[in-house]
């Protein structure tokens, strides 16, 4: 190639990129005037990174500082979002600079604030990032992948200026014809040719559209994701709502018809849980699924969304987890959207506080996702107990003797390390308080009525005081309840298990010894381990491995590759389910168990009969065999509609 080649070709990209520069410009000026006029330009992508151009409100101070978030409500860690912002600058209406300081990671301080016509940067994703700083749960994150999928979290891409949080958000979203925006959000217009601002290149803006969004303010912008990727997308009607699946599979391996199929079910009978209607008219499931290991997955609640990171698989792999995380961030529309303390309602994104009541917000949700399944036949009774039982031994992992408020109030920062027993403790908390208003009211009053009565006394529109929820929730129902409440949730006692399920005719026996077969792995003897890039079960305690695999020959640092001749999954839904089917189909009397193990980089086959050991079982439940009529009634109103 010529010098002069390389001249043509550098000049042809530049072009391109000042016309989509001008394209940005031109259509943000087009928009009508008054609040935040946004535009991203998602069809170039440069170095990971895309443009990002704001015509800010009438500013009236002289100094202003314009801000990224340093955390957003749901997750309960500080992300520091700022940190991915490059190249930031501000221009008057002559094109003269302002000055800007940088202040933090999050906040940049603008002289001549008055004056400003134009903000400009570039944004880098979060996804595949090496900048330093917090690690942000994936579903929290940005992601740039250019011609593929960009998933747009507001709070990622998107700032706002000190004392203007209030002021409307119009987003001008630049796609590719081809691609789909997957969002809660109703857009205002979608799929809009783009103006031509040049004639000598015509072919630019004939394959690119713009999608616009308004919203009322900055807490709404953030409260609404976008998924931009080629369609994938389902539509469920749940009685007043349209509910969109949006779906990112990068080898096809799951589709959100199939989605859509598997918790339409548990969509339709939340909606009747609820009392028939529902809080939102349109709703969406956006799902990313990633081919790459993984180490942490999950899903982040919105108010009218929620968004979903997890490994890909097929749809049998993973069909009770989906509908599981599905139900839990479905009910996030009753809290915190409908039911939320000023702390919630009032969000602090550079200066947060957190609220006394974790139990509510991802508690009592997690209570629900679970008791809607057992109430409309989505699981059985047996099922349920065990789904209950899997919470108690989660708990395990956390203390016991700390009052739930408190953790609450220090989830950032004291005690961060604890923030996992809200999906826990935080469940059974709201269990309790289902059965013991079940058991008080004689069966005519529980949580679902509780919520009921709490979102019309508050509302999307109003928060309640934190520090008077525990009052207002004890005149609603009764004294015990409040006292529960002061002993249990706002106290350090633990919570009385054995003798609220005894109300319901549930027996509960904390821990029992008994034999039976396994696959010679106990929790506390496994660990996490990389291999071939990778993560992998191992063996990380020898000690506490039992009596099947001490004959297996099990030693501290084997990688486990295979059991039974088959590929053990790596860590994601699927390994639950496949280790649930080695249990079913080859334990058992006169079978042998065979593992392949990674042991000082070599492979090395180990393999013993199936024998008998002697397996600790805790927080044991089952339904007493002759029940009172009371605890019948309980029983009843507890876990049937």
């Amino acid at each position: 190639m010529t010098n002069n080649a390389k001249f043509k070709r550098s000049s042809m990209k530049f072009s391109r990129l000042f016309f989509s520069l001008l394209l940005v410009s031109s259509l943000a000026m087009a928009q009508s005037k008054g609040g935040y006029q946004y535009t991203v330009d998602l069809t170039k992508v440069v170095d990971d990174k895309v443009y990002v151009e704001l015509i800010p409100p009438a500013i009236k101070e002289t100094e202003i500082v314009f801000y990224f978030p340093k955390m957003i409500p749901g997750t309960y860690a500080i992300e520091d979002y700022g940190r991915f912002v490059s190249k930031l600058e501000v221009v008057d209406k002559k094109g003269k600079k302002l000055s800007v300081t940088k202040i933090d990671d999050n906040s940049w301080k603008i002289k001549e604030a008055n004056k400003a016509s134009k903000i400009s940067y570039w944004i880098e994703d979060s996804f595949d990032t090496k900048l330093k700083g917090p690690e942000i749960f994936w579903p929290a994150g940005t992601n740039i992948e250019e011609n593929k999928n960009f998933l747009i979290n507001s709070s990622g891409f998107f700032g706002y200026f000190d004392g203007y949080k209030e002021t409307t958000f119009t987003l001008n979203v630049i796609r590719a014809q081809d691609f789909y925006g997957s969002t809660g959000l109703i857009a205002q217009k979608t799929g809009q040719p783009l103006p031509k601002v040049s004639k000598e290149i015509t072919n630019e803006s004939d394959t690119k559209r713009v999608d616009v969004y308004q919203v009322s303010n900055y807490d709404r912008l953030v409260d609404s994701p976008i998924m931009y990727s080629q369609p994938d997308t389902a539509i469920i009607r749940v009685g007043n709502a349209e509910v969109l699946i949006g779906s990112y599979s990068p080898n096809k391996k799951i589709t959100a018809k199939e989605i859509a199929a598997n918790v339409k079910e548990v969509l339709l009978a939340q909606k009747e849980y609820l009392g028939g209607t529902l809080p939102v008219d349109k709703y969406a499931f956006v799902f990313y699924f990633t081919d790459q290991p993984v180490y942490s997955y999950g899903a982040l609640e919105h108010s009218y969304s929620s968004i979903y990171f997890m490994p890909e698989a097929t749809i049998e792999q993973m069909q009770q987890q989906l509908r599981d995380f599905a139900a839990h961030e479905f009910f996030h529309i009753v809290t915190p959207l409908t039911i939320h303390s000023e702390e919630i309602g009032m969000f602090g994104f550079n200066n947060p506080k957190m609220s006394r009541h974790l139990w509510l917000y991802e508690g009592l949700t997690e209570y629900f996702a679970g008791n809607v399944q057992v109430k409309y036949d989505l699981v059985s009774p047996e099922q349920y107990l065990r789904m209950i039982q899997e919470k108690m031994l989660g708990a395990e992992s956390f203390k016991d003797n700390l009052a739930f408020t408190e953790l609450s109030l220090g989830a950032l920062d004291k005690h961060a390390d604890q923030y996992g027993n809200v999906y826990q403790k935080g469940a059974l908390i709201s269990l309790c308080l289902d059965i013991k208003l079940r058991q008080l009211s004689k069966g005519k009053y529980g949580m679902q009525n509780l919520v009921a009565e709490l979102g019309t006394k508050y509302g999307v529109s109003k928060s309640f005081k934190d520090e008077e929820l525990f009052a207002e929730i004890t005149k609603l129902t009764y004294p015990e309840i409040g006292e529960f409440l002061n002993k249990h949730v706002a106290g350090a006692e633990p919570l009385p298990l054995q003798e609220v399920l005894g109300l319901a005719g549930v027996y509960y026996e904390k821990e029992s010894v008994r034999m039976d077969y396994s696959i010679g792995l106990e929790q506390e003897a496994v660990t996490i381990a990389q291999h071939e890039g990778k993560p992998r079960l191992a063996i990380g305690n020898a000690d506490a491995v039992n009596s099947q695999g001490k004959a297996l020959g099990f030693k501290k640092g084997d990688i486990l590759i295979k059991l039974n001749g088959e590929v053990i999954p790596d860590l994601g839904p699927e390994l639950g389910t496949f280790i649930q089917r080695q249990q079913q189909e080859n334990i058992g009397e006169g079978k042998t168990l065979k593992y392949t193990v990674v042991r000082k980089g070599d492979l090395v086959e180990l393999s013993a009969p199936c024998q008998l050991s002697e397996r600790k079982l805790r927080h044991n439940l089952y339904f007493e065999e002759n029940p009172t009529a009371e605890q019948l009634a309980v029983l009843k109103a507890w876990i049937r509609p």
